[in-house]
Formats: C-alpha cells, sequence, structure tokens
C-alpha cells in the first residue's frame, strides 16, 4: 500500500488529461537550445544495467561526438523518477512499460523511443527465488507467499510465470515489498518463501546458495526495458534531430560493449553498484540498437494494467512511433 500512495503522489504531480503524442506544450523553449552545454538533457535512470550504454558514451565521450551534452541523473526510486518527468526536470528516462503508460495516464505525454533491455528473452533477466530448500518449482509456492512490487514490471512477469505454469490465479499470495534490498532479504530471511527479483538480485542470491525456481529467459520475450521521453521535448524545435544524437550515441556505445564487453565491466560494477560478491561474475548482457518495441510485447502489458485497475483510461500503444492513445 506505501508503494501505491506513494506512486500517486507522483503521479499527482502530471497535469490530469489525455491526448495523442502531438504535444503542444511550449513549456521546453529555453534561452538556449536543449542539448546544449548550457541546457543539458536530463536523462533519468534508476542504478541499473539497462542504461550501461549511456554511461558508457559518457565516460567515452561519444555525446561530445554527436555535439549534444547530456546530464545523466540516478535517481533513488522510481517514484523519485517519475516525479522529476513530471515536474519537466527531466527530459528523457529510462524506466519500463508500466511506468511510461501510467505517467502517460496521469497526463504528462511520453513515448517511448527505444527499447533499452529486453529485444529477445535472453536480454535482461527477470524471476522468482527462494531461500527454502524444500521448495523447487512454483507448484511448491500454493498457499505460500511472493515479495514483490504492485504495478511494476517485476508483478508482470511474475504473473505471466505463474501462468504459464498453468498454476490457478490466487493460488500463490503476494505480498507488498517495494524497496527491492528489502525484498530480497524478507526472502533471504524466510519471511516470504519467495520473491520477485533483478537479474542483479537473483545473482547475489545465486552466489548465497538460493535457488530461481523460475524466470524469464526462455520461451516468449515478456519483459523490455525502454527508453521513453516527455512529448513536449520531441514536438519542440529541433527535438527530432536531438532523438537522432542521442539514438547514435546509444548505438555506437553499443557497438563498444557487444564486441568488448569485459572492458566495460568496471564501469558497469561502479554505475549499477553491484555487489562485491558478484562483480567479477555478472554476465554482462549483450544490448540492443535502437528499436521501438511490438504491438505484441506492449499490448499484453496495458491489458494485464487495465485488468489489474492500474490504468483507469484504457490506452493503446502504436508500434509505429512509440506513443500511446486513448483506446
Amino acid at each position: 500500500m506505501k508503494r501505491i500512495v506513494l506512486l500517486i503522489s507522483a503521479l499527482a504531480l502530471c497535469v490530469f488529461g489525455l491526448s495523442s503524442c502531438s504535444s503542444s506544450s511550449s513549456g521546453e523553449s529555453t534561452a538556449a537550445p536543449l542539448g546544449s552545454e548550457n541546457n543539458p538533457v536530463v536523462v533519468g535512470t534508476l542504478a541499473t544495467e539497462d542504461i550501461l550504454p549511456f554511461w558508457v558514451a559518457e565516460a567515452e565521450e561519444l555525446f561530445a561526438q554527436q555535439g549534444v551534452s547530456v546530464d545523466i541523473q540516478v535517481f533513488q526510486s522510481a517514484t523519485e523518477l517519475i516525479a522529476g518527468i513530471c515536474s519537466e526536470q527531466v527530459h528523457f528516462a529510462m524506466t519500463d512499460p508500466m511506468v511510461a503508460a501510467s505517467i502517460h495516464a496521469s497526463g504528462t505525454e511520453v513515448q517511448i523511443t527505444w527499447i533499452t533491455l529486453g529485444t529477445s528473452a535472453e536480454q535482461g533477466r527477470f524471476g522468482i527465488m527462494t531461500a527454502d530448500p524444500s521448495i523447487a518449482s512454483l507448484e511448491d509456492l500454493a498457499g505460500k507467499s511472493i515479495g514483490v512490487g504492485s504495478n511494476t514490471i517485476l508483478e508482470y512477469v511474475m504473473d505471466c510465470l505463474i501462468a504459464r505454469a498453468n498454476i490457478p490465479a490466487g493460488s500463490i499470495a503476494s505480498e507488498e515489498l517495494q524497496k527491492l534490498p528489502v525484498r530480497f532479504e524478507t526472502m533471504a530471511s524466510g519471511q516470504v518463501a519467495a520473491a520477485a527479483l533483478p537479474a542483479s538480485l537473483l545473482a547475489l542470491g545465486e552466489s548465497r546458495g538460493f535457488t530461481v525456481i523460475a524466470d524469464d529467459t526462455t520461451g516468449e520475450n515478456i519483459s523490455q526495458s525502454v527508453m521513453i521521453a516527455r512529448s513536449a521535448v520531441l514536438s519542440a524545435e529541433g527535438g527530432s534531430a536531438l532523438l537522432e544524437k542521442l539514438q547514435q550515441a546509444w548505438n555506437s556505445a553499443v557497438e563498444r560493449i557487444n564486441a568488448q564487453p569485459e572492458q566495460y565491466r568496471a564501469l558497469l560494477v561502479e554505475k549499477a553498484s553491484l555487489p562485491e560478491a558478484i562483480a567479477q561474475s555478472y554476465h554482462i548482457s549483450n544490448y540492443p540498437t535502437t528499436q521501438l518495441p511490438s504491438n505484441a510485447t506492449i499490448d499484453p502489458v496495458l491489458a494485464w494494467m487495465q485488468e489489474k485497475h492500474y490504468l483507469e483510461t484504457p490506452l493503446r500503444y502504436n508500434e509505429t512511433n512509440g506513443c500511446f492513445e486513448v483506446a
């Protein structure tokens, strides 16, 4: 419940009103062009591997090669990141489709600009972990609970994995644990039977002998992280050129990471705050070049959000331009 209240508070910063991507806002005009040294593009993110190409672009001056100034700001929670977007302090943000849809539905128009991780099931990893040696499968969780945060990509993946295992809805309870470190330790201490966790915490748990009983790295691709932008930024003068420069910087960094991933391990460990126990063994993902997610991956997310009553007004997604529209 606490997470839901915080999320509502963050979204309340957005002025209510729904429309398509063609924003008419003029709030982006400033004395210095966006992307110049005196007015850098602010990219918001959590401390996560999903945005490693932009950290590489920053470290190796790939933004400068494109003639754009970028300020990458790391937020401590999704709630703080949402508040930054809605208050117009953040121009672009690395997040998930659930957050993007929620922000747009609350009145701050955003659109997806590219997939940061997850063009295939092998890219990125989310799963369900247990510290209880008597639990070997999702079926063993019947009558027990999984720690998770509501309206998150992890809750969506959890529900999909349970459905894939043909386990009746409601036979496994969920317990609201918004903070990932708390969720991990609650699972580790046996206060909940299992927890829905991202790749870094799954790896940490495996190093401690815990078991991943299901993950999303095989079968149909169900999870993606995405780069989003406020529509007002893209529709302002120079917005399209700005987007192209950022995409070029991303693609150049992706080429370097995929060619020599180990060269960027130290940067990943530092920026994503990877625990020492997994710093040298953590798998460095293969990253995608810029491309939009398809309706095949976003539509099920929107349907799930509506079914869960996370969206009061139904939205549809346009895979040709990354926009959300009222359904």
